[in-house]
C-alpha cells in the first residue's frame, strides 16, 4: 500500500503540491473547512475541518488515521498553520517540528524575545499596550515605526508608520487583525528585503531559495506595507547573501528547528543582514512551488514532502544546478466592481511567462489593497538573466486588462 500525506490546507496555492504527491505515488488526504476547497479535486480524501483548528484537525486526523489509512506525513504549503501540523504530527508519532517551534512561529512577539536571548540579529521592537503607549514609544523611538499584528498574516494590519499616519487609526486596525487583540512595534530599517526557503536536515541548513523581494509600491499603498514579487538570482554580493543564509541557519536553530523547512523574511541594511521573521512551514505566493525549481532546478517541495514522510533528503538535492533569471509580479487593479477581464491568455503567452493567474471575474469586488490577500493576480517569467525576467513579467502585467466602475 502507497504512503499516505495529510495535507492540511486545500486551498488553491497547494495545488501543485498535491500534484507533486501524487506524481510520488502517495495517497493524499487534504483537509480544509471550505466545501469548495481548490485542493479536494485532486485529493483521494478528504477531511472537513477548519485549518486553525488544532484540536478539531488532531482529531479528524487521528480518527482517519486509525479507522481508513495510516497516515505517515503531515505538511501544509501557502497556509500559516505550522502548529496544526505540528500538533497532528506529534499525536500520531509522525516526523515534524516541535511543538514549541511552532508555536514560535505564530507568535511573533514570542518568536522575537527568544531571538533577541539567542544573539539573533531583529530591529528593536517592542510589545504595544494601549495607545498611550504606542505614542509614547513614538515619543521615544522616533518615526518611522512598522506597527503589526503579533499573530496575524499575510501583511494584514502591517502599517509603516510616518508623521503622516494617525496613530490611534493605526493601532485600532492593527489590532483588529489580531485574534489575541496584541500588536508590537518594530525599527523600519531600509534596506533590500529578502525571502529565503531553507530546509534544515540534522542542523545544518540549505537555503537554495533567495529572492530580492520588491516593494517598488510602498508608497503608492502607504502605510500599508504591500509586496510587488520578487526576482531571483538576488543582486546582493555572494558575502552578503552567505551571510544572510548563516543568519537564517541561526535563527532556525534559535527557533529549535533542526530538521524541517523555515522561511525567513530578512533586511539587509547598512549591510548587516537582520531578521523580521521566520515561518515554520513552506511559502506562499508560489515561491517554493514555481520560483525555486525554475531559478535553481531545485525540487523543493519534493524534498520538503519526502522530508515530512521521514525519508532521507540528501544535501546534494538541495544544491542550484544552475541560475535562470526570475520574476515576479501582481496585478493591482482599480478598486470597484470588475466589469471586464481580458487579455489574460494572450498574456499568458508571451515569451517566458511561466505561471500566470487571475482570482478576480465580472462581478468581483476589487477593494482597495491593504493586504496581500487583495491582490488580484500573478504572473512568474523567466528571462536570460533577472532584469530579462523583470521585464517579460511585468510585460504581462501590462497586457492583461481588468476594468472596474465604482461601486455605487
Amino acid at each position: 500500500m502507497s504512503k499516505t500525506l495529510l495535507m492540511v490546507g486545500g486551498g488553491i496555492e497547494a495545488l501543485p503540491g498535491i500534484r507533486m504527491a501524487k506524481e510520488m505515488g502517495l495517497h493524499v488526504v487534504v483537509s480544509d473547512q471550505n466545501l469548495d476547497a481548490p485542493g479536494f479535486a485532486l485529493a483521494d480524501d478528504r477531511l472537513i475541518v477548519d485549518t486553525y483548528d488544532v484540536p478539531g484537525t488532531v482529531e479528524a486526523a487521528k480518527r482517519y488515521h486509525q479507522n481508513s489509512r495510516p497516515l505517515h506525513g503531515v505538511i501544509c504549503i501557502a497556509s500559516d498553520v505550522p502548529h496544526t501540523v505540528a500538533s497532528v504530527s506529534q499525536e500520531l508519532g509522525l516526523p515534524g517540528i516541535p511543538l514549541e517551534a511552532a508555536r514560535l512561529a505564530m507568535d511573533k512577539l514570542a518568536m522575537k524575545q527568544k531571538f533577541i536571548r539567542d544573539g539573533v540579529p531583529v530591529p528593536w521592537f517592542s510589545p504595544v499596550e494601549s495607545i498611550e503607549h504606542l505614542r509614547e514609544i513614538v515619543d521615544r523611538k522616533g518615526l518611522p515605526l512598522v506597527i503589526k499584528p503579533v499573530d496575524s498574516r499575510g501583511a494584514r494590519g502591517v502599517l509603516r508608520l510616518t508623521a503622516q499616519v494617525d496613530l490611534d487609526w493605526a493601532y485600532q486596525l492593527s489590532r483588529s487583525h489580531s485574534p489575541t487583540q496584541r500588536v508590537l512595534v518594530e525599527r523600519f530599517l531600509p534596506g533590500p528585503q529578502i525571502s529565503t526557503e531553507t530546509m534544515m536536515l540534522d542542523g545544518e541548513a540549505f537555503t537554495p531559495g533567495f529572492s530580492d523581494r520588491n516593494y517598488e509600491f510602498l508608497e503608492r499603498f502607504a502605510p500599508h506595507v504591500i509586496e510587488n514579487g520578487g526576482e531571483l538570482p538576488s543582486h546582493l554580493p555572494p558575502t552578503v547573501q552567505q551571510d544572510v543564509q548563516r543568519v537564517v541557519k541561526q535563527t532556525a536553530l534559535s527557533m529549535g528547528v533542526r530538521t524541517g523547512v523555515v522561511k525567513g523574511d530578512i533586511v539587509v541594511s547598512n549591510g548587516e543582514p537582520y531578521v523580521i521573521e521566520l515561518a515554520a512551514r513552506l511559502s506562499g505566493g508560489y515561491f517554493c512551488t514555481h520560483e525555486i525549481p525554475l531559478n535553481t532546478g531545485v525540487q523543493f517541495v519534493e524534498h520538503a514532502i519526502r522530508l515530512s514522510l521521514g525519508e532521507r533528503v540528501h544535501s546534494s538535492n538541495l544544491e542550484p544546478r544552475f541560475q535562470v533569471g526570475v520574476a515576479q509580479r501582481y496585478l493591482f487593479p482599480e478598486p470597484g466592481c470588475v466589469v471586464r477581464v481580458s487579455n489574460v491568455e494572450e498574456a499568458a503567452k508571451l515569451p517566458g511567462v511561466a505561471f500566470c493567474d487571475v482570482k478576480v471575474g465580472v462581478g468581483d469586488i476589487i477593494q482597495a489593497i491593504d493586504s496581500h490577500p487583495t491582490r488580484a493576480g500573478v504572473v512568474i517569467a523567466t528571462g536570460g538573466d533577472r532584469h530579462d525576467a523583470i521585464a517579460k513579467a511585468s510585460a504581462a502585467i501590462e497586457a492583461i486588462h481588468i476594468e472596474t466602475v465604482p461601486v455605487k
